[in-house]
């Protein structure tokens, strides 16, 4: 009985890992295509959206089936609860990926994006995604909260990001569109960055039982 337990906790733990992975991916080729272009990239952020939506809906069944059929207590307790939180998280990131990826094919050619600190944001937030699954996989205490801290990083680059355009539309608002658009992304990604956030929060809680970066 142990034995199938176990078996059922290793299975939702490397779906969480599969899950964290399509993300990394996600994000990665959501930044290329905004950064480089490329349709084929851009419809591989889109297409992943899809395969973060399966995977969820299969960790949250597995979860389900533990909880009613295992009644996990305390620290088995605690990692069930930990997957149901993170894969809400995690599938916000794939929707938001797409997000910047569908809105990146009005940004071909365009001169806008290289005028502001997009580039170091979508770095910025790449960095936090990796490092917060990392930290989950590693069960790396010390890197879920550089991650906590990182998040300053990225907000401050949003709100560069905010100022440049601003600033931009003031002297000239010939690419008023595009303006809006790149706002848009920003604010895309500095909502992943907040799910990152949350998913280092949600590992600090696994390892710790507390959500508290103290």
């Amino acid at each position: 009985m142990r034995k199938n337990y176990e078996k059922q906790l290793d299975e939702m733990h490397t779906c969480l890992i599969r899950m964290g992975a399509l993300c990394e991916d996600a994000i990665a080729c959501a930044a290329r295509a905004l950064l480089e272009g490329g349709e084929e990239t851009r419809m591989k952020a889109i297409s992943l959206e899809h395969d973060i939506d399966m995977i969820e809906r299969e960790i949250e069944q597995n979860c389900v089936r533990i909880l009613l059929h295992q009644q996990p207590m305390a620290t088995d307790l605690r990692h069930v609860t930990v997957a149901q939180k993170m894969i809400t998280d995690m599938e916000r990131i794939g929707d938001q990926a797409a997000d910047i990826a569908e809105i990146s094919a009005f940004m071909k050619g365009s001169p806008v994006k290289s005028d502001v600190h997009i580039a170091d944001m979508a770095k910025a937030t790449s960095k936090m995604v990796t490092d917060s699954i990392d930290s989950f996989v590693n069960k790396d205490l010390e890197l879920a909260r550089e991650v906590i801290a990182y998040d300053d990083v990225v907000d401050g680059l949003f709100s560069k990001i905010k100022g440049e355009l601003i600033e931009r539309l003031r002297q000239d608002n010939t690419h008023a569109g595009e303006c809006l658009d790149l706002l848009m992304i920003a604010k895309y990604f500095e909502r992943i960055g907040d799910h990152a956030t949350n998913i280092a929060e949600w590992v600090l809680y696994f390892l710790t039982g507390s959500r508290q970066n103290a």
